[in-house]
């Protein structure tokens, strides 16, 4: 008994310890724009498409939560997310750049004082509004799909469509070296649809207001 409580106090201690220190690492904006030029290429010009695994414009990620993109960040360095030119940027990054990137795109483009509606403002057709309800989307991204319930998550309202549609055919895809996500919860909501269901997802909440934006650097202009 005493052996297991040993084992016990020693494994709290030890989550202890890794919490605290990622509560440690804070992101700073300004040292992040020193750190984007790998971001830029692609999320610092607007329109820009990917060409992998399919055709499709890339995120837009200035105002989205500094944490989320971390966990996104992370997610690619773990191989959670498979995508093969982010898997290879988040390789290079330490946990510091990280957060600092983080950070900066976090108020990037934010206009101080604007403040989004607290709910959607398009009303979902019948068919959008039953597949909303079925997937449960508000409960984790917020009634507005802009303030999700945890940073973590991300904010979604107004991203482009044909990027969330990828992303969220990518949580069905399995045994796939170079495209899929992994994520329990993201992956049972959406193996739930079909393709077509998906896109029409995808379409209503990008038609949103949300902060997202590309916000389009100097040498892009």
């Amino acid at each position: 008994m005493n052996k297991l409580l040993t084992t016990v106090f020693a494994l709290a201690v030890a989550c202890v310890t890794v919490a605290s220190h990622a509560q440690e690492i804070k992101g700073d904006a300004k040292a992040g724009q020193k750190k984007i030029d790998m971001c830029i290429g692609c999320h610092g010009i607007v329109g820009y498409q990917a060409s992998f695994p399919e055709v499709y414009k890339v995120p837009k990620i200035s105002g989205q939560g500094a944490k989320y993109i971390v966990a996104a960040l992370n997610a690619y360095k773990k191989g959670e997310r498979k995508h093969p030119t982010m898997r290879g940027i988040a390789d290079s990054l330490s946990d510091q750049d990280m957060a600092d990137v983080a950070a900066y795109y976090s108020v990037h483009g934010v206009v101080e004082g604007a403040a989004l509606p607290a709910t959607a403002t398009v009303q979902p057709s019948p068919e959008v509004d039953a597949l909303l309800k079925k997937a449960a989307c508000v409960s984790c991204h917020g009634a507005n799909f802009a303030k999700p319930i945890d940073p973590s998550y991300p904010k979604i309202a107004g991203q482009n469509a044909d990027y969330l549609y990828v992303a969220l055919k990518a949580y069905k895809t399995e045994n796939n070296p170079n495209v899929g996500r992994s994520n329990g919860v993201m992956g049972a909501i959406a193996k739930q649809f079909s393709n077509a269901e998906l896109k029409a997802l995808a379409k209503y909440v990008s038609s949103l207001e949300g902060d997202l934006k590309t916000v389009p650097e100097s040498k892009f202009r």
